[in-house]
């Protein structure tokens, strides 16, 4: 088994397996795009944190025969969510933006994920940025020594 076909073991929900795991890893498809209109909190000890208040930024259809619609995003800062979750995973494995993102002006930070996929903020360049409803936005590869094991 491969190490991309291992990793999408622990990957629920795939919108499309065959085109969305690959020798490299496993791509994930955004579901939700939010605004942040209202601040969170962040406190040391934990007792005050709060989320940041989060609307949904709509879709529209291009044509009235397609089944999935484009979030038309201005620059600026985003929340995005992924169709994808994740179970059973028993060591941490990297989630980072895909090339086809960061060649458009989009990115999200490259984090490491222990239990689930969280949240990832999204960054739009000023030009702005069209995205459809299950882009594959993001890629999840192993971590560490895994990422060198095939077998």
């Amino acid at each position: 088994m491969s190490a991309a076909n291992a990793l999408a073991e622990v990957v629920d929900n795939l919108v499309y397996e065959s085109v969305q795991v690959h020798e490299h890893g496993v791509d994930l498809t955004v579901g939700a795009i939010y605004e942040v209109v209202g601040p969170g909190r962040l406190d040391f000890g934990g007792d005050e944190l709060e989320d940041a208040e989060l609307e949904p930024v709509s879709t529209e259809l291009r044509n009235p025969d397609d089944e999935y619609g484009w979030w038309d995003l201005e620059g600026g800062q985003y929340v995005i969510q992924h169709n994808e979750f994740l179970t059973d995973l028993e060591e941490p494995v990297q989630l980072q933006p895909r090339n086809e993102l960061l060649a458009r002006g989009g990115s999200h930070p490259s984090v490491l994920v222990a239990s689930h996929l969280p949240l990832m903020p999204l960054t739009v360049a000023e030009g702005g940025l069209r995205i459809k409803e299950n882009a594959r936005v993001s890629t999840l590869v192993w971590s560490g020594e895994r990422s060198l094991d095939t077998e």
